[in-house]
């Protein structure tokens, strides 16, 4: 676990957008359950490539048209539970973080893994996911 000082900034990246923290497997089962909408998922680090290219990318891809209905995040790291359940609704996936996925009407329709995010810049980042927005949103 990382101390909550630590993290605080890093998840504070993402919710001062407007994404809704899931603290535990409840929260994950009660967001993904809904059968209507589009949910984007984002499974927090504290890694150098969440800093520079995730969180980033995934904050650009909001300035778009279209956008997911709702804005959910886990911090991997912090929140396990919370974070093992998200990564059961991202199967086949292997466990990865940073990783971020939508879904549409409760099924997975886009994932993005971290050896997608690694190395990349946060405008590829952004671009992958306002051409999914575009196609699910």
């Amino acid at each position: 676990m990382y101390p909550p000082e630590l993290v605080a900034p890093m998840k504070e990246d993402l919710t001062e957008v407007g994404f809704t923290e899931l603290h535990t497997p409840d929260d994950v089962d009660q967001m993904l359950s809904k059968k209507e909408g589009t949910t984007l998922v984002v499974v927090n680090s504290v890694c150098g490539c969440a800093a520079g290219a995730a969180r980033p990318g995934i904050k650009m891809s909001l300035s778009g048209n279209k956008k997911p209905d709702n804005l959910t995040t886990v911090f991997a790291g912090v929140d396990g539970p919370a974070t093992e359940r998200a990564r059961q609704y991202f199967l086949p996936y292997p466990p990865s973080s940073p990783a971020i996925g939508l879904f549409k009407d409760g099924k997975l329709v886009h994932f993005i893994e971290r050896h997608h995010i690694e190395g990349r810049p946060a405008e590829m980042i952004a671009e992958n996911l306002k051409m999914a927005y575009e196609e699910y949103c």
